[in-house]
């Protein structure tokens, strides 16, 4: 519902109705904020309150991977999932962020989250002898979060028109390109 109407049209009642729940038991599961950010947490990694990525499935499958190459068509895959069960929460988070101080520090406390993830997943690679070594670490730990961020993605494939293949090709472009040490990735 969030993604469908916003975060200033969803109300608990529309909640509790599509849900075939009362508003009370709704309500029982925090404000309307809390909601969204546990939609959001949920959609993009099946898990609320998980910290570090590398302890989910997910991320415990990107570490036997042995190739870069293979890394980057993997984390372009993984991102794209994500983006595609999370990008239409994207203005309904940024809409209620401008309203909502809790939505406000939660979006901030994402990015820095997403931040740290990336951090995580790119320290990996490095130490697998992986990434530039004459780019300094923080900037592509930067580059990757901009390259993969929601913003980038909704840009591309909403404003822009591209095509998901064609984002795609793109994400791996710039990951070998302007992060990873690698000539060119698979298309």
């Amino acid at each position: 519902m969030f993604a469908e109407h916003g975060y200033a049209r969803t109300t608990l009642n529309k909640i509790a109705k599509a849900a075939g729940v009362s508003p009370e038991t709704v309500q029982g599961h925090g404000p309307k904020a809390a909601l969204l950010i546990a939609a959001i947490e949920y959609a993009a990694v099946g898990v609320v309150g998980e910290k570090n990525i590398l302890n989910l499935e997910v991320g415990r499958r990107f570490l036997g991977i042995e190739d870069p190459v293979e890394a980057i068509d993997y984390l372009v895959e993984m991102q794209l999932e994500i983006h595609q069960r999370t990008a239409g929460l994207a203005p309904a988070l940024t809409g209620g962020a401008n309203a909502d101080p809790e939505l406000d520090r939660f979006r901030t406390d994402m990015l820095t989250g997403i931040t740290d993830q990336t951090r995580r997943v790119l320290s990996v690679c490095r130490d697998r002898g992986w990434l530039r070594d004459d780019v300094p670490f923080d900037e592509l730990v930067e580059t990757s979060a901009i390259i993969t961020s929601t913003d980038t993605y909704l840009r591309m494939t909403q404003h822009d028109g591209w095509t998901i293949p064609k984002y795609r090709a793109w994400c791996r472009r710039m990951f070998a390109e302007t992060v990873f040490a690698v000539s060119s990735p698979r298309s």
